[in-house]
């Protein structure tokens, strides 16, 4: 779990990845309503591939023409006029050739990245970046937090997005799952306690089905589910605890039912949630098995999700 004095970490630097498509485009509203809240500098980045390379115009136009909107969209926000000078945003593009996973990655090292931002579309993952190509070779190996941002439709890239108000955090018990905690309670610091609030979330699973039921064996599986609830309603007040003394304002919530099932209907009944999880990297492994819940609930999601793989740092 995360101590009680929490983390001195800042994010300062947010990645937003363009692959030059409409729907890339769709993750810049709710990207720069992080930005003005977090206070930090944003890159726009965007990678040609070696075929690519001719146009190598074209493509820094397309990133300057996007980048010229941010700007004036973010730092025309009420709260960017009245923010500390050490608090504004700053936005800046930056243009790549070659392999666009290498690339990101190799950026996002070699600049210090706190935090990497894409587009997601339905259960296609990332248009021109396929997840399961790009994006998952970008979260596999990315030693910062990803933010993932899923586009409806096209047309949204015009429109504002929702405020950021509660961070949603799926918990097993597990050391796997808890590694999202310090990046949790930091984004949350950051924001300001007055604004966003953390939930912390369990999953009792239901137990199997037995061939054949007789009233005890019901009363045994009642007691076994009830226990189980108390045993999550009790571990989730640890952790609610050792937040609240790292200055965030947090409660908790025990579901029954599927893990994905659960935690993605609860994510999405409110634009204004931000789910983040940790995913088992390549051999971790938890109780949710959390490889398949995680790729269920990427299917899933309509609000925005925050991954972080084992290794990566706060």
């Amino acid at each position: 779990m995360i101590g009680s004095k929490g983390s001195s970490k800042m994010y300062r630097k947010m990645l937003v990845l363009l692959d030059g498509s409409r729907l890339a485009e769709v993750v810049l509203p709710y990207a720069g309503e992080l930005a003005v809240g977090l206070g930090v500098e944003v890159t726009l980045f965007h990678v040609c591939s070696v075929q690519e390379c001719e146009s190598v115009p074209v493509h820094r136009d397309y990133v300057e023409r996007i980048a010229e909107v941010a700007r004036h969209q973010w730092l025309g926000d009420d709260r960017m006029t009245s923010a500390e000078p050490g608090r504004r945003v700053g936005v800046r593009c930056r243009l790549a050739v070659g392999h666009p996973a290498e690339e990101i990655l190799r950026y996002a090292s070699d600049n210090d990245i706190d935090l990497i931002v894409m587009a997601t579309h339905g259960r296609s993952g990332i248009r021109r970046w396929a997840l399961g190509s790009v994006a998952d070779k970008v979260l596999s190996a990315s030693q910062v937090p990803v933010l993932l941002v899923r586009a409806q439709v096209a047309g949204e890239a015009g429109s504002a997005a929702a405020p950021l108000k509660t961070i949603v955090v799926p918990l097993d018990g597990s050391e796997v799952a808890e590694l999202v905690l310090p990046h949790v309670e930091m984004l949350a610091r950051q924001l300001g306690a007055g604004s966003v609030e953390v939930v912390l979330v369990a999953v009792c699973e239901p137990l199997p089905s037995p061939l054949s039921r007789t009233a005890s064996s019901e009363a045994g599986a009642d007691y076994r589910a009830v226990r189980s609830m108390e045993g999550s309603e009790s571990y989730l007040s640890r952790v609610k605890e050792q937040l609240q003394a790292a200055g965030v304002r947090v409660w908790w919530r025990v579901l029954l039912g599927k893990a994905a099932d659960e935690i993605v209907a609860y994510a999405n009944s409110s634009p204004s949630n931000l789910l983040a999880m940790a995913t088992h990297g390549s051999s971790g492994r938890s109780r949710w098995v959390y490889g398949s819940v995680a790729e269920k609930v990427l299917l899933g999601a309509t609000t925005p999700v925050l991954l972080v793989r084992p290794g990566v740092g706060a």
